[in-house]
């Protein structure tokens, strides 16, 4: 992916255009260090905007797995959401300042989660900007690609949430470049070194920040090994990475085993088990298909076709003969870690009857930033008859895909679950954000790649024309996602679990919540509990702890407030209560409300 060597991600590249040639950068230098400063703050500031409106994890038990997990670590109380998937402590060691800044105030403390993802994700700008430059796009062109890919719905939507994929992007990206320059970089083995052992670091703290860093952690050591076995660098500049791997994934598996037990302590969701089952099933090989396979569908179009010519390129300098090796071998492990994420996770995920088990991007929106970019600079750099039948190959590619989910799902969608936070890009796509619709879908998202392609083909402004083309889309989409997505899931669960002054932080009550409450809920109240541990009981069968100040019940919603506790020892009233489409419960406290 040097500029020498990026003439075969797809063949050979035209001659520059006038958008961002660097002539005028030749008479009067521009501060490039100082564009890049204030484009990464200005990416964190749209950010910021953008996640203006959330104030409580609603994305559950994910973000809230994330936020208890932070909390523990800095010696606040556990919380008991035993069965569900174990989340690791990586991304909860990034949120710690948040919790020092914001104390016992837990809307405090998710908003200054919202600017750490803000700060953190906007580093994607840069990031894109080197990869630019190393495809070998000037600096002016290469600035405007990195706000065009950091602007994408896969890299902004999640910012707006306290989960992995918030800082994922950023730190793929920085592995993928890092890798390179210690395997593709003409210097002295002690010079690589350094950036190797970097490299090395960023995948052991994927491993720590999600499950799908084991892909990442793989495909690492294969690239090392390689490496080493074809003489490309010494076995201790190899190890050196390994090494450093090792112990950040090793300290991640450290911090998990600690936080893992006061988490879950009656046990969690077994993905192993999943994921054995269904590699070693008829069934389960039918599934991880057809999973992994939409997985790329969703990846594609809702890059808008681009990141489907990122893939293509990758595949031609992985299986081509014009690259060179070290090359090819780094292209072999994009497509490796783009398989494998979206393989594994299929495998892993289970049969949970929605929509987004057959169409879904989150699981690889971290590398939809790399291959955007690699697809922009397909669009413009290489020969327009490449160009467009690398395009024409997308297309088939992304329909026999959506053939295949028709058939395997598509007379089912009615039936399942539609959740439109799995939707962000085609909800752009077809101005439904009620359910899929995956012919539109599909045909809108190569209509504008379509686009893409005749406006780079414009002989006078066509770079520029391009890149303005994607900026506008990919802010457009980012923006409708937050509006239509982030803010109603946020205004729709708050008002279902919100406790508002009943549970007073300030007094500390003792806090006791019914079991049978959903738990959509109950998740969301023990954030908001955050200076003890909540006690337990089914309202069904059981009567509240005696030594509860609070105590949440379940209610049908029809009946008068006071029956959810028809025999409440003198003292207690009812202080609250909220009816909702994911339910209903009442408040009762023995202690006076706070106005």
């Amino acid at each position: 992916m040097t500029t020498r060597t990026t003439g075969s991600l797809l063949l050979a590249p035209q001659a520059p255009r006038s958008f961002g040639d660097g002539a005028a950068g030749a008479r009067r230098p521009l501060p490039w260090g100082l564009l890049l400063a204030a484009g990464w703050l200005a990416q964190a500031g749209v950010r910021i905007w953008l996640a203006s409106g959330q104030s409580a994890p609603v994305a559950n038990p994910d973000e809230t797995g994330y936020l208890f997990a932070a909390r523990l670590i800095i010696g606040g109380p556990a919380a008991d959401i035993s069965s569900s998937t174990p989340y690791r402590g990586g991304y909860p060691l990034l949120l710690l300042p948040a919790f020092w800044l914001g104390g016992q105030d837990p809307q405090a403390v998710y908003r200054l989660v919202m600017v750490i993802n803000a700060l953190v994700g906007a580093l994607l700008f840069p990031l894109a900007y080197l990869l630019a430059r190393r495809l070998g796009l000037t600096r002016g062109r290469a600035q405007a690609v990195a706000h065009a890919t950091a602007l994408l719905p896969a890299a902004v939507f999640f910012t707006q949430y306290a989960l992995t994929d918030a800082v994922l992007p950023v730190v793929l990206l920085g592995w993928l470049l890092l890798l390179h320059s210690w395997l593709c970089q003409d210097a002295s083995p002690a010079r690589t070194a350094l950036p190797g052992a970097a490299a090395g670091l960023l995948a052991g703290y994927a491993y720590a920040l999600h499950s799908r860093g084991v892909v990442v952690l793989v495909v690492h050591g294969g690239v090392l090994a390689a490496a080493v076995l074809l003489r490309w660098r010494p076995w201790w500049s190899a190890g050196a990475s390994a090494l450093a791997a090792g112990c950040v994934a090793g300290g991640g598996m450290l911090l998990n085993g600690w936080i893992w037990p006061r988490l879950y302590p009656r046990g969690s969701y077994d993905m192993g088990a999943m994921l054995v089952e269904r590699l070693t099933t008829v069934d389960g090989h039918a599934w991880t298909l057809g999973v992994g396979a939409g997985q790329i569908w969703y990846l594609i179009v809702g890059t808008w076709g681009v990141a489907g010519l990122g893939l293509a390129a990758v595949a031609a300098v992985a299986f081509g003969r014009t690259a060179p090796p070290r090359l090819r071998a780094l292209a072999l492990g994009v497509l490796a870690t783009v398989a494998g994420i979206a393989f594994a996770t299929a495998a892993a995920l289970p049969d949970e009857q929605r929509v987004g088990n057959h169409a879904y991007g989150r699981y690889l929106a971290c590398l939809a930033p790399l291959l955007f970019t690699l697809g922009t600079a397909v669009l413009l750099r290489a020969r327009r008859r490449t160009a467009a039948a690398a395009a024409a190959a997308v297309a088939a590619v992304t329909v026999a895909i959506a053939v295949v989910i028709e058939l395997r799902a598509g007379a089912r969608f009615d039936e399942y679950v539609f959740f439109p936070f799995d939707f962000p890009e085609t909800g752009f796509l077809t101005w439904d954000w009620t359910s899929l619709h995956l012919w539109a879908a599909t045909l809108a998202g190569l209509g504008l790649l379509a686009a893409a392609l005749a406006v780079a083909s414009w002989r006078r402004w066509g770079a520029a024309a391009l890149v303005g083309l994607l900026v506008v889309v990919n802010a457009a989409a980012s923006t409708a996602a937050a509006w239509r997505v982030s803010r109603p899931f946020v205004r729709d669960m708050r008002a279902a679990s919100d406790l508002g002054a009943i549970a007073d932080p300030r007094g500390r009550p003792q806090v006791a919540i019914d079991s049978t409450i959903n738990w959509k809920i109950w998740v969301m109240q023990l954030y908001q509990i955050s200076w003890t541990e909540v006690q337990w009981f089914r309202g069904d069968s059981q009567r509240p702890p005696a030594g509860a100040e609070v105590v949440l019940l379940a209610w049908d919603g029809t009946a008068p407030p006071e029956r959810t506790w028809p025999d409440a020892p003198p003292g207690w009233r009812v202080a609250g209560s909220r009816r909702s489409h994911e339910g209903h419960w009442v408040a009762w406290t023995r202690r006076p409300s706070v106005p």
